[in-house]
């Protein structure tokens, strides 16, 4: 039992810190329509921006938000690529992507960044909080923030923009026809994905004691994977349905690699358990058709 709860301790650590690349993959690939590749640039971007601003003695939140910012920004540089230079928008990401793995590094500059001895934003929400630095006040203050994020996401789909950002994904040439900016709409599709992403590898990077410029590699796959495996448990639906299938999909997804971890798997596999639970999540519906009928 004691060994169960570890594995499912930890499994909702990293699903919750992982939570954010899951709902930034979820807006640019369900919501948005938009087949975006700058994650694997961005989400070390944001790790890169706090792990930097921490060390040069930057309050935690701050630190964290100017991650989300830069975040941001690269999401926006790739709406413009692709919109104002006409330049295919997996191309654009590819761009940025390659682009931002030496605008990280100049950002650290080198290619890994310590944590060890500067304080997180995990550690001062315990501080803050009057708790003990433990596994149980990270998953506290990570739910905290996914709580607020899936909320402010929830809303903000619902507006008049977030409607428009997703009529652009649905039907781009409907929506532009009906006089909306739909340059516009991408930039901001984009800006608020990316933030999201680079949210969660500053995140991931404050709770493993430092950043490294490899450590997106790969990293989209993981998003699309959690947002693969909700879909394929819950099917797709209202927005609310959405965002709780990806934060399902997320933990899922961490639990079959805690497991796989904790059989034996050596952890220079783990690449290849993503692919493979991103095939099986794709796989999936089109066995239970076969099986059950459509």
């Amino acid at each position: 039992m004691q060994q169960l709860l570890s594995i499912f301790s930890n499994s909702v650590e990293q699903a919750s810190l992982y939570a954010f690349l899951a709902l930034g993959v979820l807006i640019t690939f369900r919501f948005f329509r938009f087949p975006d590749l700058t994650a694997e640039g961005s989400y070390p971007l944001g790790g890169a921006v706090a792990a930097t601003l921490l060390v040069n003695g930057v309050n935690p939140f701050a630190a964290t938000a100017a991650a989300m910012l830069a975040g941001a920004l690269a999401g926006m540089a790739t709406a413009l690529i692709h919109t104002r230079l006409r330049v295919n928008n997996i191309i654009s990401g590819i761009v940025v992507m390659t682009a931002l793995y030496s605008v990280n590094l100049t950002v650290m500059g080198r290619a890994n960044v310590s944590l060890l001895a500067v304080s997180s934003v995990f550690e001062d929400f315990a501080r803050a909080a009057g708790l003990g630095d433990t596994v149980g006040t990270t998953i506290l203050l990570a739910v905290i923030l996914v709580a607020v994020g899936s909320a402010a996401l929830f809303w903000f789909m619902r507006t008049e923009l977030g409607l428009a950002v997703r009529a652009t994904g649905e039907n781009e040439a409907m929506i532009g026809s009906l006089g909306v900016d739909t340059a516009w709409t991408k930039m901001v599709g984009l800006a608020i994905s990316n933030a999201a992403i680079a949210l969660s590898g500053a995140l991931v990077a404050q709770d493993n004691g430092f950043a490294d410029i490899g450590m997106g590699i790969g990293i989209l796959v993981t998003g699309a994977a959690a947002v693969m495996i909700g879909e394929s448990l819950f099917g797709d639906g209202s927005i609310l349905r959405w965002i709780g299938a990806v934060l399902v999909g997320v933990l899922v997804y961490e639990l079959l690699v805690v497991l796989a971890l904790r059989v034996g798997l050596d952890p220079i596999d783990l690449k290849l358990v993503t692919a493979a639970l991103l095939l099986a999540s794709l796989s999936l519906p089109r066995f239970r058709t076969r099986l059950l009928g459509p």
